[in-house]
């Protein structure tokens, strides 16, 4: 049987998120709350004997000029993957929230990877359907992202692991008396000039500066952001999430001048350092594109992340439940038109 979870008694259901193998920050209410155009809640299934067996974080939105929601699951759920009958237990209190919501839809992207043939059995058997591949960030969360095991190893052991072009820029950082520092709010706004900078450069949206400074305040001692400077002046900075055994690396930004000074490398090592000290079991690089080949304008993420010997993982993709057939259709066919032409007004 399953419980909902309200935000101010999510205590217990946090915890639980926070041990679990498959514990994601994007599953916590400390993320729900950095999204206050959503609702959230929880969604909890227990043992006969009142254990928790899985959890799963929703977040709910209101379609523009329909009486409908979207209901979301980032990175969800979080129990045993080849658990069909907690699954099904998370499915149905999804599935009572959409009523409650007039949700048109279940979207979720778990941390499984596409060999995971089970689980992809359990959720085709549960009436879940599998998006088309994303190999160019096409879904909300990257499909393809590399990521660094360093359970159990020493800095001077992950180190060795780096490719040792990766080692050399990382000294040439140093060397070069590039110095980083974790700051608090008061260099947000540096960090967002630098982003705007960067989304300029190559050509991608950027969020609003409030944006990270409110994510400073949500996720507490969760977040950490990084800030690169040269004789005083910043010239880089990267965020970065600590949860359970895990961190992320979530955003990055440098400014077009001195990039020969290979600030991003010490800001990599900096919060793989941080990943060690907390004996994290995986250092996260989070999105690359799926398609590999030379020629792809985004080959160079893959050239970067590939350099500290971080593993091409391939998770299986966004999963849809569809509560309202036709209300899916009319909003998923317009909904990308309707984003094209709000980036075409940002730009």
């Amino acid at each position: 049987m399953y419980e909902i979870i309200e935000p101010g008694s999510h205590q217990e259901f946090e915890a639980f998120i926070e041990q679990h193998p498959k514990g994601h920050f994007l599953q916590t209410r400390a993320w729900g709350r950095q999204k206050p155009f959503w609702q959230w809640r929880g969604i909890l299934v227990r043992d006969s004997e009142g254990s928790i067996r899985g959890a799963m974080s929703v977040l709910i939105r209101k379609i523009p000029m329909t009486p409908y929601t979207l209901m979301y699951a980032a990175r969800g759920p979080v129990c045993d993957i080849n658990d069909k009958e907690t699954l099904k237990g998370l499915l149905d209190g999804a599935k009572a929230l959409a009523k409650t919501f007039r949700s048109y839809v279940l979207k979720l992207d778990p941390d499984v990877t596409f060999e995971e043939t089970e689980f992809m059995k359990h959720m085709e058997e549960l009436g879940f359907v599998l998006a088309p591949k994303a190999p160019n960030f096409e879904n909300i969360q990257p499909q393809y992202v590399m990521r660094l095991p360093i359970g159990g190893k020493t800095e001077e052991e992950v180190m060795a692991m780096f490719k040792p072009k990766t080692r050399y820029n990382i000294r040439v950082a140093i060397k070069k008396g590039v110095e980083v520092r974790v700051c608090g709010r008061e260099a947000v706004h540096a960090f967002y000039e630098i982003m705007v900078e960067t989304g300029s450069r190559d050509d991608f949206m950027i969020r609003p500066e409030q944006y990270f400074a409110d994510m400073l305040e949500n996720l507490g001692e969760h977040v950490r952001l990084y800030m690169a400077y040269s004789e005083g002046e910043a010239i880089a900075g990267t965020i970065a999430v600590h949860f359970g055994d895990k961190v992320w690396y979530l955003y990055g930004a440098s400014s077009n001048s001195h990039r020969n000074l290979m600030p991003n490398y010490l800001l990599q090592w900096e919060m793989i350092r941080w990943a060690v000290e907390t004996g994290c079991r995986l250092y996260d690089f989070r999105g690359i594109s799926g398609d590999l080949s030379e020629e792809n304008h985004l080959y160079g993420l893959y050239r970067f992340k590939s350099g500290f010997n971080a593993e091409f993982t391939e998770f299986v993709g966004e999963y849809r439940y569809i509560f309202r057939p036709i209300a899916y259709k009319i909003i998923e066919h317009g909904m990308p038109m309707a984003k094209k032409a709000v980036k075409k007004l940002r730009k």
